[in-house]
């Protein structure tokens, strides 16, 4: 958590205490996990009294719910919203930007109850990432761009669940099987010419004999410099 400058009676100043208290909620659930995390560590973290925090949460479960609207407002606007990458593409920029585990899985796994309003938020983005791969499947051309969607968005939460379990990087061999479920579902030439600006320096990855993947410009590569 950033640390904040502090007056001439060593008070916090700058950002306000709702954000202090989302900053370390941030920092401390990230770390040691929602349910390990009690309230007056939390105020400690955040430098407010309870009386304070009940200002601005009515508890524990809304100050849950809100850490996770934190994550990804608009649903991963740095690959979905890039116009200089093809859909095709862009489905598989979206096995470039990850975090170690995903915050949303994360809170599911520790919060029990289907009703709670961080897993009702949970369920909620996971089905609109789901949406967003279906409906960037269907505009680079894809047979069943639902069924694609859905293979897609399942592959993306394994690699994260995966990803923690064995401390090690598993979204390389989730973008190599995602190329081959995109090359598999989507026709050649079923985007439009210039889609996504020059094509002349270089192809997503394909698929040839045997399951092989051989990439010549990968999303990542592109994903590296500013969208125009």
């Amino acid at each position: 958590m950033t640390e904040l400058a502090k007056g001439p009676r060593g008070l916090r100043r700058g950002r306000g205490a709702r954000e202090r208290i989302l900053g370390a909620s941030q920092q401390l659930f990230r770390d040691q996990g929602i349910n390990s995390t009690g309230l007056d560590q939390l105020c400690a973290v955040a430098q407010v009294s309870k009386r304070t925090f009940y200002q601005h949460f009515t508890g524990k479960d809304e100050l849950i719910a809100e850490h996770l609207r934190q994550f990804d407002p608009d649903i991963l606007p740095e690959v979905f919203d890039r116009a200089d990458l093809t859909p095709r593409e862009r489905l598989l920029a979206a096995f470039d930007v990850h975090a170690p585990l995903c915050p949303f899985i994360a809170a599911a796994v520790e919060i029990h109850d289907p009703g709670h309003p961080a897993r009702l938020h949970a369920r909620d983005y996971k089905l609109a990432f789901a949406a967003r791969l279906t409906e960037t499947a269907r505009e680079a051309g894809a047979t069943n761009p639902e069924q694609l969607g859905e293979q897609l968005a399942l592959l993306l939460d394994g690699a994260s669940a995966r990803n923690r379990v064995l401390n090690t990087d598993t979204f390389a061999t989730a973008a190599a099987i995602a190329a081959v479920l995109i090359n598999n579902a989507i026709p050649t030439a079923a985007e439009p010419p210039g889609a996504g600006g020059n094509r002349s320096t270089g192809t997503a990855p394909r698929a040839v004999a045997g399951g092989e993947v051989q990439p010549t410009l990968t999303p990542s590569e592109k994903l590296k410099s500013p969208a125009p």
